[in-house]
């Protein structure tokens, strides 16, 4: 009979320091999610102007109380995991973004899919979505869909049909998938339909990203390195 094998557990930092990253994403997915429905009520409300102002008012009195040290726009937040990973303030997948519907993606075999709900804020045409939230949507996937097939990559080129406008508050299906590769290009396909029917495509996109060199990369992510966990 052998004998069993060692088994590795987390030193007791490590598990602090996997607690405190859950509690720091957990309070920023609840402003998020907060945050988001303040959106909501203020592009749908017809409140009188008085009430508008107590309001900003307010808000202003909230903005006040997130104190200390600002992230510089090229810094990698501490929560995050790039590249390939979490992302708590994207516009697109961020549950800590007032702007993301947030789409939530799945990853595939050489592709990706993900699900959302647009919001009034994301409203273009009265109704329906705004064209450029699709293509920030299509643009996000597919380029989850290059990570996935092991091949990340910048957008290069994305060229866009919109078949049919895409509903507001109403389920989206999201789908990427990645068709070829020439050194360091990546061909990528993607379409947009409602979860109520798959079949048929409302918005449809074709993309070519490509991977950046290291030296390249670097200088484009200074901050990389220290930001992988």
């Amino acid at each position: 009979m052998t004998s069993p094998q060692p088994h590795h557990s987390a030193t007791a930092p490590e598990r602090q320091d996997e607690e405190q990253l859950h509690q720091r994403r957990t309070a920023i997915a609840a402003l998020g999610h907060e945050l988001r429905a303040l959106v909501d009520a203020t592009v749908r409300t017809t409140a009188a102007p008085s009430t508008l102002h107590r309001v900003a008012d307010g808000v202003h009195r909230l903005t006040t109380q997130l104190t200390g040290r600002r992230r510089a726009p090229a810094e990698v937040p501490e929560v995050d995991e790039f590249p390939g990973g979490v992302r708590m303030y994207s516009p697109v997948t961020g549950t800590g973004s007032p702007l993301a519907p947030p789409l939530r993606v799945t990853r595939l075999d050489r592709g990706a899919t993900g699900t959302c709900v647009l919001g009034i804020a994301h409203e273009g045409p009265p109704g329906y979505g705004h064209g450029g939230i699709s293509a920030m949507l299509l643009d996000e996937l597919m380029g989850w869909a290059c990570a996935t097939a092991g091949m990340p990559g910048m957008t290069v080129s994305l060229q866009l049909r919109y078949h049919r406008p895409v509903p507001l508050e109403s389920p989206l299906r999201v789908l990427a998938h990645v068709t070829g590769a020439e050194a360091r290009k990546v061909y990528v396909t993607g379409s947009i339909v409602t979860e109520e029917d798959l079949s048929t495509v409302l918005v449809a996109a074709d993309g070519v990203f490509v991977s950046p060199d290291p030296e390249h990369a670097r200088a484009l992510f200074p901050s990389l390195r220290s930001a992988q966990r």
